[in-house]
Order: structure tokens, then sequence, then C-alpha cells
């Protein structure tokens, strides 16, 4: 393999591990339930999607690649649409979101 498309893979490999120990903290950190979700979304998107990337090149033009093409198109239609009906089927049974206290001035 090529050093360039070697250095691109660690990069992609590496910036997506960084990511999703981010998005880790996001999950604990944060103070509700929609937070939560959201940090949870993109850590699997874009992480995951990133290591994703880096393993494909490293695979090379090869039947792992594509493979690894497809579960990103999984991933990237899937985990939007999933948060997307966990976060309504929580509206539709109640949960409020936690909203900013005191007075807010954006609100004209």
């Amino acid at each position: 393999m090529s050093t360039p498309v070697d250095i691109l893979s660690w990069i992609c490999i590496v910036a997506g591990g960084i990511f999703c120990v981010i998005g880790a903290f996001g999950l604990v950190r944060m103070p509700d339930f929609y937070t939560r979700v959201h940090a949870a979304s993109v850590t699997d998107t874009v992480g995951a999607g990133l290591l994703l990337l880096g393993m494909a090149l490293q695979a090379g033009f090869s039947l792992v690649a594509v493979k690894l093409v497809m579960i990103r198109l999984l991933f990237l239609f899937a985990n939007p649409t999933a948060t997307h009906a966990l976060v309504k089927a929580a509206l539709a049974r109640g949960l409020q979101p936690l909203l900013a206290s005191g007075d807010d001035t954006s609100k004209r």
C-alpha cells in the first residue's frame, strides 16, 4: 500500500476513535435524554463512519472494502432514522426536554 493512502487511513481511524471517545464522555455528561440521544447519534454516524472509511482505505480495492462501504451506508441511513424514532416515541410518551432555567432574553 502506498504511504499517502496509509497515512490518510490512519488519520481517519484515529479521528474516528477520538470522536467516539469524546461522544462517550458526552453521553455521561449530558443532562437529559434528548441531549444524550443526540450525542449518541452523532458519535455513531460520524465516528463509526470515519473508522469504517479508514478500514476501507486499509483494505484497498477488494470485496472487504465494498462490504465496509455497505456497512457505512447502512449506518448513514439507519442511525439518524432510529434516533428520530426514539425521540418521537419519547415525546409521545410525555418525556419533556430540559429547558434553560431563568429568564430567556432570546424569546422576543
